[in-house]
């Protein structure tokens, strides 16, 4: 009853040099600290690792996951960037980084989300857990539960801001997971941790007063293609960073744990990243060309429209020219009644030098219903009618 028929597409889309290695590999790099991951952001790609699933103190990368939460709670609404954040006697006790801010000062959501970015500040993570969870121990509770939902197996939280504490450790790999979600699902978090430096506003029974940000992401200045994201050291944790850079339309996450000083946390993300840019290739097909319609026998309709499931998206890490892969449409030329939207059609398949490299479903965008003794009787009616 279903026969495919194949068009073949050829796509000739730009292919931009970008990041990585070998997947997963232990390539020789100059990398001195403990435990390290390359990561390609829109695929998910592990390009390279060491140690990446070793458990550690994580330091104030820990705050990927309290600008996760935050976002979250923008993006349901619970709170909006211009509300007013009143700093607690508990919040503003935190000690390690912070802006200083004073119990009873109050902030906007806006202005405590730049603290948190661009200077790590712990006084206003915890303003910001109180805020939108109650207090911090509920929040860390979402912290651990938006943790496994991202598949971070390593992880377990005690605090949203980071500093040492018994249990609370995660690893390169899961640090990556989080910068992932964080960058590709709020994008717009790149607009507070680019800021080099800034003025907020203390305003308190003592009066006013200007406090200075500054970022402590060196590479927003020293790597040219540098987007984020976040720094933490402790005595435990020594110096981390998870860095996301953007070149020719290739995003990478570098994540560094346990280098023995800030310079080095520096060098081995910039190491990393220069090997993704130089080895690395994505190809992208959005899939925004239209689909013929299939006609449908014994329906209530004589077509049913298709659909992509998505994007498709492939990435190599041994510098394959990726611009000799074509698509090809395996779809039925007709379908019976009943038809469900949603249901599978076909499928678009991706080939490279005759071997298949993936495939996107092809799904139903409409419903049909199977045509009864009346709808035969109608249709028949105007046909002669017309």
């Amino acid at each position: 009853m279903k026969l495919f028929v194949s068009m073949l597409l050829s796509l000739t889309l730009t292919l931009s040099s970008i990041s990585t290695g070998t997947e997963g590999n232990t390539a020789d790099l100059d990398v001195s600290a403990p435990s390290v991951l390359l990561m390609e952001a829109s695929t998910g790609a592990v390009i390279y690792e060491k140690n990446s699933h070793e458990v550690r103190h994580p330091a104030s990368i820990t705050k990927i996951m309290t600008l996760i939460l935050i976002f979250d709670a923008l993006a349901a609404k619970q709170i909006s960037l211009t509300d007013t954040v009143t700093v607690s006697e508990y919040a503003a006790s935190m000690g390690g980084s912070q802006v200083f801010l004073e119990p009873g000062e109050t902030q906007t959501v806006e202005t405590m989300i730049k603290c948190i970015s661009i200077a790590s500040a712990n006084d206003a993570c915890v303003a910001m857990a109180e805020l939108i969870s109650g207090s911090e121990s509920e929040f860390v509770r979402q912290m651990n539960e938006r943790a496994r939902r991202l598949g971070m197996n390593d992880t377990s939280f005690v605090n949203c801001c980071g500093l040492d504490t018994d249990g609370h450790m995660t690893s390169a790999y899961d640090v990556a997971l989080m910068s992932r979600e964080l960058t590709t699902k709020y994008p717009q978090i790149h607009d507070y941790c680019t800021i080099w430096m800034e003025n907020i506003t203390h305003v308190t029974a003592k009066g006013s007063s200007e406090f200075g940000l500054t970022n402590t992401n060196k590479l927003i200045k020293q790597y040219p293609y540098a987007t984020g994201l976040k720094t933490g050291s402790t005595n435990l944790a020594k110096y981390c960073v998870s860095a996301t850079a953007e070149k020719d339309g290739m995003k990478l996450i570098a994540v560094v744990m346990g280098a023995p000083d800030y310079k080095v946390r520096f060098s081995d993300a910039t190491t990393l990243l220069n090997y993704g840019f130089g080895k690395c290739r994505v190809y992208s097909d959005l899939n925004e060309d239209k689909l013929t319609a299939v006609k449908v026998e014994k329906g209530i309709a004589e077509y049913a429209n298709l659909t992509y499931q998505g994007p498709f998206q492939y990435m190599t890490t041994d510098g394959t020219d990726l611009s000799g892969i074509t698509k090809t449409l395996e779809l039925p030329e007709t379908v019976t009644a009943p038809v469900e939207k949603g249901e599978v059609a076909g499928r678009a398949v991706y080939t490279l030098n005759g071997k298949e490299v993936g495939s996107v479903d092809i799904l139903y965008a409409d419903s049909v219903a199977a045509a009864a003794y009346k709808d035969y009787f109608r249709r028949a009616l105007l046909f002669f009618l017309i």
